[in-house]
């Protein structure tokens, strides 16, 4: 019998299975322009897409001269939970396809531990993802450095050559390419504008969705059979 296509499926969590981004940004906007820190959106969905907070720091810190007290953090994770409280929803059609795949999954992401669980609980995802959870903190270097993926697959024990990964930000698809990993792009989350740029080679994916209803119809093979 010929191989399966695919050993391991690895979903980003923010922007795939979590409508968060927009909420994210939005929320981060407001914490810095408490600070006295200017930037829109474009420069968030540039600078920070996919990113983990440390890193998002340290841009803040490059970019504007300013070192953010600890206070800081607490009181953007303060507004990011009443944020997502109000508003987080989970990508129509996520939980259909987790419920329907065929093939081993698993999440990785370069949220906290305790953000990640927090936000899939919320949208009632937590009891599916759970113990397939895997986050930057357990790797020496974030996207777009390919060691969480490499992580995951090691973990999942897949081979990265026959792992794909769905991700929405360029940071991710250049780890999943530098992992060695096919990648597809979606790009139906509410951050993503109408007009997407082109992708810089690096972070080109293989394929781009906008809806995970179409995710079956895309790859029937990924389907649970009987």
């Amino acid at each position: 019998m010929a191989p399966a296509p695919f050993q391991l499926i690895i979903f980003d969590c923010d922007g795939v299975l979590i409508d968060s981004e927009i909420i994210s940004a939005r929320m981060l906007i407001a914490a810095l322009a408490d600070r006295g820190v200017r930037i829109d959106l474009p420069y968030v969905a540039r600078h920070f897409l996919g990113r983990s907070y440390p890193v998002v720091m340290q841009t803040i810190r490059q970019d504007f001269g300013l070192d953010l007290p600890p206070a800081f953090e607490e009181d953007y994770r303060e507004r990011l939970l009443e944020g997502f409280r109000q508003g987080l929803k989970v990508i129509p059609h996520v939980g259909a396809v987790l419920d329907d795949l065929g093939t081993p999954w698993c999440v990785a992401t370069s949220s906290s531990p305790r953000r990640a669980e927090m936000s899939l609980t919320l949208v009632g995802l937590w009891p599916r993802v759970a113990e397939r959870l895997y986050t930057a903190s357990q790797v020496a270097r974030g996207k777009p450095a390919p060691d969480l993926f490499l992580h995951a697959a090691a973990r999942m024990g897949a081979d990265p050559a026959r792992t794909l990964v769905i991700e929405d930000s360029l940071t991710g698809i250049e780890a999943a390419r530098a992992a060695g990993m096919q990648v597809w792009r979606f790009t139906g989350g509410s951050h993503m504008g109408a007009d997407l740029p082109e992708e810089p080679p690096e972070a080109r994916p293989h394929f781009r969705f906008a809806s995970f209803a179409q995710f079956f119809q895309i790859a029937p093979d990924l389907r649970r059979q009987g």
